[in-house]
């Protein structure tokens, strides 16, 4: 029988195998803390304990890893394409695109420009997904195809365009009472922005899901009358 040292230190647990998940887990956390510009595979590697040159098994390039984060990311939306509310859908989709951007403010770069430098057909499939999903939800309620497709490019619109304004609303000074000090909307010339700094209480006021769903309430009243006014199809 082998004999032990009691002075010996115990052996260390086996490490864990990584797998690509928990890379691109790790790698949203970085984005999250430190913004896109400190995801290196050297800072990877050194969150993980790992030799960076491992990681390229999981993502090519740094690249791939921006894509993956941001898959990662809309794998957190939820669309039903066979439910035929389809108006419920799209507000539930908006307010669950909202909240995983107030989530991760630093990856909303990544899904709205990131896809401007890459060709449709070589997107990575998870970021392709919500698309399709959403063109099946829009066929089945009636829209064509080449209309259902300009749903979703307005649809999309409005909600990027409104999360990237609700990101950049910026408070000066939280403690102050007076709405128009509060945003530093003081230092305008009333002369040349008199409606800016009438309504610095409403803009004070700034409530991101109520924007978000009067704004949804719009569009979705829009794209009902543009449905109604489509011919029905023949049978037969």
């Amino acid at each position: 029988m082998a004999s032990t040292n009691p002075g010996a230190a115990p052996p260390s647990p086996p490490r864990r195998r990584l797998t690509r998940e928990m890379v691109l887990v790790k790698a949203l956390d970085v984005v999250d803390a430190d913004g896109v510009d400190a995801l290196t595979m050297r800072r990877l590697g050194q969150e993980l304990g790992r030799d960076p040159m491992g990681l390229y098994r999981y993502a090519e390039n740094r690249a791939a890893l921006l894509d993956g984060v941001a898959e990662l990311v809309l794998e957190e939306l939820s669309i039903d394409s066979e439910d035929p509310d389809w108006k419920a859908q799209l507000r539930s989709l908006a307010h669950d695109l909202r909240r995983a951007a107030l989530r991760h403010p630093n990856v909303v770069p990544l899904l709205v420009t990131r896809p401007l430098a890459t060709p449709l057909g070589l997107r990575p499939l998870g970021t392709l997904r919500p698309l399709e999903q959403i063109l099946s939800l829009l066929i089945r309620a009636g829209f064509r195809a080449s209309d259902a497709l300009h749903v979703y490019r307005a649809y999309y619109g409005f909600l990027y365009g409104h999360i990237l304004n609700e990101l950049q609303e910026y408070i000066v000074d939280p403690d102050e009472n007076e709405a128009l000090l509060r945003l530093g909307l003081h230092r305008l010339p009333p002369k040349e922005f008199p409606r800016l700094r009438s309504l610095a209480p409403a803009l004070a006021e700034y409530d991101g899901a109520e924007e978000l769903d009067q704004g949804i309430s719009i569009l979705l009243a829009g794209l009902e009358t543009q449905l109604e006014r489509q011919p029905v199809p023949a049978i037969g």
